[in-house]
This record gives structure tokens, C-alpha cells and sequence, in this order.
């Protein structure tokens, strides 16, 4: 009875609804293409770098217990020291550490042990090298590592190896944001020069 059942209806043809009716047919069966892409994208992030990630933190959080948090925070009193001497410091090994350790957006908070006149040059440099640490250290801002993929995505349709992509940009990252660094101050001394003077 249940095959003849079966049968019967695999004989009735329906006609797709045409005018108000098939729009909102049509509509209803795109919205629900989205959700099904969406979760098809999540079950590959499941398989691929999501188990990734959360390994990098925990190793990140365990790191930082080991380190201490009170030894990272001292990095970043010392950063704040006057002298050219401490430009590395402030602007390549700060940055890099907070978004390490921190990520992307908490990174930025390591700014609260600099003076004033070096917060925004701090900002800046931190903001400039959430994406090029992505290539070794995905763990550091997961909500954009889109933008890396797409690089890498074309480097390996080139037949080219991600290792030396990923090097290379983070070293360029840390040259950029080494010199983001110093001319920010560098405005920031100017603009707040002008509006001590009342310009």
C-alpha cells in the first residue's frame, strides 16, 4: 500500500506558482539557500581552522599564565620611556606582544600604560598589524582572517607555498607599523603643540 502511495504521488506534478504567490515562493526557497550556505561554510570551519583557533588560544591563555600578566604589563610601562632608544619597544615589540597575547580588539588596551602623546601612535600601530600577523598567529584576530585567506587563496592557485607568504607579511607588517608608529607621534606632538598654544 505504502509503494502505491509513493507511486501516486511521484505521478502528481504540481505547477510552480506563478505572479505574488511564486515570489514569495521563490523568496522563501532563497532565504532559506543562505542559512544552508551559511551552515555549510560553518561544518568546513568546524573541520578546518576552527579546531585550529581554539588550540592557539589556549596556548596563548596558558602562555600568558606562565609569563605572568604582571610581566607583560611592565613591557608595556617600558615602552613608554622617552628616548629613540624605546621606538622599537613602544612601536614593534608592544603592538606585536598585545595583539599576540591580547588579540584583536583587546590588544589596544595595553595603551593605558603609555602617556597621552603616545596613545594614538600606539593605536595606530596595533590597529595596522591585526592583519598581518594572521598568516602565522591566526588566533590573533579570527573575525577577519578572510582577508588573508583571499591572499592566500591566490598564492596557491599561483602553485606558490603560504610559509613564505605569511613571513613575508608579517615582516612587512612590522616595518609598517614601526613607521605608522613614529609619524603618528610625530603629528600627535604637532597637533597638541598647536592646541597648548590655542591655534
Amino acid at each position: 500500500m505504502h509503494f502505491l502511495a509513493v507511486g501516486f504521488l511521484s505521478a502528481v506534478t504540481v505547477d510552480k506558482p506563478t505572479g505574488v504567490l511564486g515570489a514569495l515562493a521563490t523568496g522563501a526557497e532563497d532565504f532559506i539557500k543562505v542559512f544552508n550556505k551559511g551552515g555549510s561554510v560553518l561544518l568546513s570551519l568546524m573541520g578546518g581552522i576552527l579546531p585550529t583557533l581554539v588550540v592557539l588560544l589556549t596556548a596563548v591563555n596558558a602562555l600568558v599564565r606562565i609569563i605572568g600578566p604582571e610581566r607583560i604589563e611592565n613591557l608595556g610601562k617600558a615602552a613608554a620611556r622617552p628616548g629613540l632608544q624605546w621606538y622599537p619597544v613602544r612601536y614593534i615589540v608592544l603592538p606585536f606582544v598585545s595583539v599576540f597575547v591580547l588579540t584583536n580588539p583587546m590588544a589596544y588596551t595595553m595603551g593605558r600604560f603609555l602617556p597621552e602623546r603616545f596613545k594614538p601612535a600606539f593605536y595606530d600601530s596595533a590597529v595596522s598589524f591585526v592583519h598581518p600577523i594572521l598568516g602565522i598567529f591566526p588566533h590573533a584576530n579570527p573575525g577577519e582572517l578572510f582577508v588573508y585567506v583571499g591572499i592566500a587563496t591566490g598564492i596557491q592557485q599561483l602553485g606558490l607555498g603560504l610559509g613564505d607568504l605569511a613571513v613575508r607579511y608579517l615582516l612587512v607588517g612590522l616595518v609598517v607599523i614601526f613607521i605608522r608608529g613614529i609619524v603618528t607621534e610625530r603629528i600627535t606632538a604637532r597637533m597638541m603643540t598647536k592646541s597648548e598654544k590655542g591655534e
